[in-house]
């Protein structure tokens, strides 16, 4: 994530600290993003949940664009696991109170932690997979659990297609022409967007 967005991250969930309630991370690779997530949660007295099946995206893949041969699995060199990475990075930041890791499948553990709704969270912040499935089921699985005032935060919107895909900038779409969210503002690839009434 360049500089420029990982600040617009940490202030929009500095601000949606302010609603006392848990952010929401979907796809937190080596936590990089999560610790902009964890300090401002620190800030807020509360803490940043994260959700990541810790077997990287499909660029990250084997033979792929991005990835990297040190994030194999040490017991199968076959697939990824960013898992003992992620918690080093948290760990190495002190902020492990502040982080709750839940290892799974997006809307599998959407499902498991009562989904549909309730305004659990004051920030969601989706950067999971970017096919149409991966990031259509994150939205759907885990937007209607954003508190009413709350911000949706959608990493690589790229409405080019030449310079991205998209995945992202549709679901960004979705929310925008659903009624239900104001744009609050846009840094690069990131959008921000305030939840103003129910509704995905």
């Amino acid at each position: 994530m360049p500089v420029d967005e990982g600040r617009a991250l940490h202030a929009a969930a500095v601000e949606a600290g302010r609603l006392g309630l848990p952010l929401l991370e979907i796809g937190s690779y080596c936590g990089r993003s999560t610790l902009l997530l964890a300090d401002a949660a620190r800030r807020a007295g509360t803490v940043v949940v994260t959700v990541d099946h810790h077997r990287g995206s499909e660029e990250q893949q084997p033979g792929q664009e991005y990835h990297d041969p040190e994030l194999l699995d040490a017991w199968d060199g076959s697939r990824l696991d960013t898992l003992p990475v992620f918690r080093r990075t948290v760990a190495d930041a002190g902020l492990e109170a502040h982080v709750v890791a839940v290892v799974g499948g997006s809307p599998q553990v959407a499902a498991a932690l009562g989904g549909g709704g309730g305004g659990r969270f004051g920030l969601v912040f989706v950067d999971g997979g970017h096919t149409d499935a991966h990031a259509t089921a994150d939205y759907e699985s885990w937007v209607p659990q954003l508190a009413e005032g709350g911000l949706l935060v959608i990493h690589d919107v790229f409405p080019d297609p030449a310079l991205g895909g998209q995945a992202p900038y549709r679901i960004w779409r979705r929310a925008v022409s659903s009624g239900a969210f104001a744009e609050v503002s846009e840094h690069g690839s990131l959008r921000v967007l305030r939840r103003l009434a129910p509704g995905i």
